[in-house]
């Protein structure tokens, strides 16, 4: 049986592995993209288009940062009864913020992130959560600091084994101090968050919907990237259509005045797509979080295996996926929450 990732051809995987890091802003994008590949700005389209249709493109879209935007978001962690974990991340998966919903290899076997619009209590939501799904356990697992976010899958086989400094997102620029979001730029946002019509001047569909024209719609995506509000334009991949089979999320149990200089170099490995600090508990002491991703389990492991021997063997565990529940992109300043909130306040003790 032939797979949708076998059916890539080297101009897929340039296309898919350049798109990934920085899709053009531009009034013919795919002009520009086909330039870079030595193809016409056809072609281009017809191969994003194919590659939507096949599955291996999820969202051509805007990557803002949840933070920076005034949301707050956490991963938390579930234990609960196995035989009702598919029934738990059903319930999970219902509010609007869940954009990642895993079961994996261990006792706390749901994974998920949830992100909440100011005003909201995350602490909150997630005791909701906690009580909806039955779980037996729920650890909240927030971001203390964020070495290293973004999915960039190296489908040619080329790119360098270490990413450069620069190629890493700069944290001290996603928390420096920002204007305050106006009418306008909330009303950009959720265009731009919606994927990319396929059409040669994709953008002027959107200028018009936001009543604007395009150089003002793309002055103000620089200004946001520039401030640190979106993390880049780009192509988000089903990793397991694009030949990328397996995940692990290896959380390490590293010294307290160890983990920064550990995550600060477990990020600059290229197949490391997220890393980050988060606290510790009695029965969870691992502070440093990675996710790898590989195309089998036993890749996924010489990843491991390589970080070791240039950082330093501590113990960890390698959490790997089993089943996929739920993963989009979150959606910000969408009125899905009131719906969400009137329901479970219906069925729980808010």
């Amino acid at each position: 049986m032939t797979t949708v990732a076998q059916t890539l051809d080297t101009v897929d995987k340039a296309l898919l592995t350049e798109a990934q890091k920085q899709f053009p802003v531009n009034h013919r994008p795919f002009q520009i993209l086909g330039e870079r590949l030595g193809i016409s700005e056809q072609e281009c389209l017809e191969r994003v288009s194919r590659l939507k249709t096949n599955g291996v493109i999820r969202q051509l879209s805007a990557i803002f940062d949840t933070r920076a935007l005034g949301y707050q978001s956490t991963l938390a962690a579930m234990r609960v009864d196995p035989a009702r974990a598919d029934e738990a991340a059903e319930v999970i998966n219902q509010h609007p913020g869940v954009s990642h919903n895993y079961k994996r290899n261990d006792p706390f076997n749901l994974w998920f992130t949830v992100a909440v619009p100011p005003g909201d209590s995350l602490k909150q939501v997630v005791r909701i959560l906690h009580t909806l799904a039955r779980a037996d356990e729920t650890i909240v697992l927030p971001t203390l600091r964020l070495y290293k976010i973004g999915v960039k899958l190296d489908l040619t086989g080329s790119e360098s084994p270490l990413e450069s400094q620069e190629e890493i997102y700069d944290e001290k620029r996603r928390m420096a101090a920002k204007p305050p979001l106006t009418p306008q730029d909330i009303q950009f946002i959720r265009i731009l968050q919606e994927d990319l019509p396929l059409l040669e001047m994709p953008y002027a569909v959107w200028a018009e919907q936001a009543d604007a024209t395009e150089e003002e719609l793309f002055e103000w995506a620089r200004r946001m990237e520039h401030l640190g509000y979106m993390r880049r334009f780009a192509a988000i991949l089903h990793h397991r259509n694009a030949g990328f089979l397996a995940n692990a999320m290896v959380v390490w149990q590293v010294p307290e005045d160890q983990v920064d200089a550990a995550g600060e170099q477990m990020a600059r490995f290229r197949e490391v797509s997220h890393c980050y600090r988060r606290p510790i508990y009695p029965n969870w002491p691992y502070p440093l979080f990675t996710m790898v991703h590989a195309p089998t389990h036993s890749a996924c492991m010489d990843i491991v295996r390589r970080i070791e021997e240039q950082i330093g063997k501590f113990p960890h565990k390698n959490l790997f996926s089993t089943k996929e529940y739920k993963k989009v992109r979150v959606k910000y300043f969408t009125p899905e929450l009131d719906a969400w909130w009137q329901n479970v306040g219906s069925r729980v003790s808010i």
